[in-house]
């Protein structure tokens, strides 16, 4: 006979709820009891754990032969947990022993037969792997230029909150530091990098410094660019050179020389940072180099997808939106915030954070049908 706690599972169930860990501590003969009703219910998440005391060690030896009733009882539990296809079970020797019961797909033949499930790869996911675990980035190695600040930063955390480790490249080597020494705060491992994209030498250093310390580089994420205003006709050719060595000969240079180790590799995922500037022309500020320069990105990106797909290595790109970044709040550049503001049907400029989803996508294995492709995220302005 079960208690009352089976009266707030039963609530908890009509409620709809669902735990990631659900503790059982009750009377041994009803462990089954309980346990089936929690799975059954869909209680508890999938890779959901259960946490079970199991009283069957005793100084770390395992009771074979008890034959006191908890005992057979929890012997009984053991053996139905290690039958049961919907878990996985763990026993750990601590005190009197404690059972780590998680919820894995169901794989076996029986199960799909009993509920008419078609046995494919929707269910049980690409190689056995959820969508959720595809993306996870665990076990790769990424740099983000440009990650000193801004979208770079919110990249930089993105990929390393995925799992990856990450090489922060900036100009600016204090910024540079100060994010890798961020992202060391929450367990990432991270290194940084001062190089000037628009220098060739910067990039094969930075290229060769992340290979020596980690071995592979599976993400390059470009993101590094300047833009520069004025009226075309009074563009100098100063500020074409300077906007174009960094925003398309610079991305180049690092798609070329990460690309070689990757295609040396058979795997990797390029994310250059183009612009919604690739699509419209963004007013009323006059913007012709940083325009056309962003354009060049799409089109490089698009060329490279295409050429190395077949080697294992995408490359795609993201375009945003206005962000809303210090370097808008200029003086030159605040007036003009209401009137985008008036072409953007979302209401309000992005933020780094709307970006994140994004490049971690990009990096992993869950995009890998997707290669030269222009990821815009503007918040419908291009749309208008």
């Amino acid at each position: 006979k079960t208690g009352p706690a089976m009266d707030t599972l039963k609530e908890l169930a009509s409620a709809g709820e669902q735990f990631d860990i659900v503790f059982i501590d009750a009377d041994k003969p009803n462990y089954i009891n309980y346990y089936n009703f929690i799975i059954d219910n869909n209680l508890l998440r999938l890779r959901g754990v259960i946490c079970v005391d199991n009283c069957l060690f005793k100084a770390k030896v395992y009771l074979k032969d008890t034959t006191y009733s908890n005992g057979l009882a929890l012997r009984e539990f053991n053996e139905f947990i290690s039958n049961d296809p919907r878990v996985e079970q763990v026993i750990v020797p601590l005190r009197d022993g404690i059972s780590l019961i998680r919820r894995v797909s169901v794989t076996s033949q029986n199960s799909f037969s009993q509920c008419n499930t078609t046995d494919d790869e929707v269910f049980r996911g690409v190689k056995g792997r959820s969508i959720l675990d595809r993306m996870h980035l665990d076990g790769k190695v990424a740099y983000v230029t440009g990650g000193g600040q801004g979208i770079g930063r919110a990249f930089a955390h993105a990929l390393g909150e995925a799992g990856a480790k990450v090489a922060v490249v900036d100009m600016d080597q204090g910024k540079a530091e100060t994010v890798a020494k961020e992202l060391h705060l929450k367990g990432i491992h991270a290194i940084s990098i001062t190089a000037d994209i628009s220098r060739s030498d910067d990039v094969q250093r930075m290229v060769d410094t992340i290979v020596s310390k980690w071995g592979a580089i599976h993400i390059a994420c470009n993101n590094a660019g300047i833009n520069m205003n004025s009226a075309s006709e009074e563009t100098s050719l100063e500020e074409w050179d300077r906007t174009f060595n960094v925003n398309l000969r610079g991305t180049f240079m690092c798609c070329q020389a990460a690309g070689r180790v990757m295609l040396q590799q058979g795997y990797g995922k390029i994310i250059n940072t183009a612009s919604m500037a690739s699509l419209i022309v963004p007013h009323p500020q006059k913007q012709l180099s940083y325009n056309t320069s962003k354009a060049g990105v799409v089109k490089l990106t698009q060329t490279l997808g295409t050429e190395w797909i077949d080697r294992g290595v995408r490359v795609n790109c993201i375009s945003p939106g206005i962000v809303d970044t210090p370097l808008i709040h200029s003086e030159d550049l605040r007036p003009l915030v209401q009137r985008w503001l008036s072409d953007i049907p979302a209401g309000r400029l992005a933020q780094v954070t709307d970006l994140q989803a994004a490049v971690v996508y990009l990096a992993s294995e869950a995009s890998d049908y997707m290669t030269g492709h222009n990821l815009v995220i503007e918040g419908g302005q291009s749309l208008w």
